[in-house]
């Protein structure tokens, strides 16, 4: 192993591939890919490749398969970590599909190659690096949040010499927009920070954080985590584009890169309107297989929507609400004031999951004499049980009845199809 300081190899500013303005061939990206990482010194290191699962939209067989090929060879262990922060593992099928056969072929037969997920309902899979003390949680979410934060990590990531995080990067409801560091935090955390960092953006609400270019209280959150994490780390950050292919690519440490990719996004991920409608169709599709990743069908189209509205979540695929959150069904769908003003019956819960409820139900308010009231109807037209649905305090729609072209055609509704990516915003 050598002490080289792999920054030392690498620019101050990221290496930027394409633009806002047209799409990367595949020559193009194993290209990028092999130029950038011949120039790390990783001979004799070891690697962890930290990917997102199947909810997130990228060529990442095509990408991976350039990654092996540049450090097959070199390194002393090639470990890729499926970040799932706490969606369901993959299994077998989905995850050759997903990361790409080749991949699952050389971990087979190289014993150099590794594939495993991130298991965060596995205590023994994390190690503490350390605490954020109340105080500078106070400051870094600005005031919103005041206690120690015990910082807890997959121990793949700290057994390597150097992580390299790939993934895409898109408007976000929890901290402005995705990818970056955010792959360590909540990717493969414990779960004291990913309940602390999505209760802090249910605070800040997701309309308003949501899209927000730069640094958000729970991105500081993050980065400050991420600066005790031991080891080096860069990034892969990407721009996906429709059918998978690739606006851009940037490659360096993974603020700056995240950062690069993050301003791209905003200008490719982003569609203005000039006034809102009165409904929305938001049809998702299959790689969400529950409410709890299917939400952000709603989550990307809530700002556009006039008050008093609908959003109507068309996925007839999805039936079930939460596989890996069964609390959410007896928590239910609530705005954030219902559970501010209640806080003591709510606080044992993990604060995910109540995030989780206040970014699918929206804006809102709360009165103890009046009870609650949403700003938009939120309506799920999915396999999920009628009675499920309602009890879960949202409407219920048969999916039967839902014509999607039919709906295009009437000039209050607009129809968002492949929904969950694309941020639809008011100019």
């Amino acid at each position: 192993m050598t002490d080289r300081p792999i920054g030392a190899t690498l620019a101050t500013e990221p290496a930027v591939a394409g633009d806002p303005g047209r799409l990367l061939a595949d020559e193009e990206i194993e290209a990028f890919v092999a130029g950038q990482l011949a120039a790390v010194p990783v001979d004799g290191r070891s690697v962890c490749v930290l990917v997102p699962d199947g909810t997130r939209t990228c060529p990442l067989p095509l990408i991976l398969a350039a990654i092996h090929r540049s450090l097959h060879g070199r390194v002393t262990r090639f470990t890729v970590l499926v970040a799932l922060g706490t969606h369901a593992a993959m299994d077998d099928t989905h995850l050759a599909a997903h990361l790409g056969p080749g991949l699952v072929q050389a971990a087979e037969r190289c014993p150099d190659t590794e594939i495993i997920q991130h298991a965060w309902w596995d205590p023994s899979v994390v190690t503490q690096l350390g605490t954020i003390d109340a105080e500078r949680v106070a400051e870094l979410s600005e005031g919103q949040l005041r206690h120690d934060i015990p910082i807890r990590i997959n121990r793949a990531v700290i057994e390597a010499d150097l992580t390299l995080i790939v993934g895409p990067v898109f408007p976000h409801e929890v901290v402005g927009f995705s990818g970056g560091n955010k792959y360590l935090f909540p990717g493969v955390s414990g779960r004291e920070l990913i309940d602390v960092s999505h209760w802090l953006g249910a605070l800040i609400t997701s309309a308003r954080i949501i899209g927000t270019l730069g640094e958000t209280p729970v991105r500081r959150l993050i980065e400050e985590a991420a600066s005790m994490v031991p080891g080096d780390r860069l990034a892969l950050c990407v721009v996906t584009a429709s059918g998978k292919r690739l606006h851009a690519a940037t490659f360096g440490d993974p603020r700056s890169a995240w950062r690069a990719a993050a301003e791209i996004s905003a200008r490719t991920h982003i569609r203005f309107l000039a006034a809102p409608v009165l409904r929305v169709l938001s049809i998702l599709p299959e790689k969400y297989d529950d409410m709890w990743t299917g939400a952000k069908g709603f989550y990307k189209v809530e700002p556009i929507v006039a008050d008093g509205g609908q959003v109507v979540i068309y996925a007839p695929h999805i039936t079930e609400i939460a596989i890996t959150h069964p609390a959410i069904a007896e928590i239910g769908y609530h705005c954030r004031d219902y559970f501010v003003n209640q806080w003591e019956r709510f606080r044992s819960y993990h604060w995910g999951d109540l995030a989780h409820s206040t970014h699918l139900r929206g804006a809102g308010t709360y009165d103890p004499a009046t009870g609650e009231h949403p700003r938009v109807t939120v309506t799920l037209a999915t396999g999920i049980p009628e009675d499920v649905v309602r009890a879960a305090n949202l409407d219920y729609l048969d999916p039967a009845e839902v014509d999607p072209n039919e709906w295009a055609s009437d000039p209050d509704t607009l129809v968002v199809p492949d929904a969950g990516e694309v941020l639809y915003r008011l100019t």
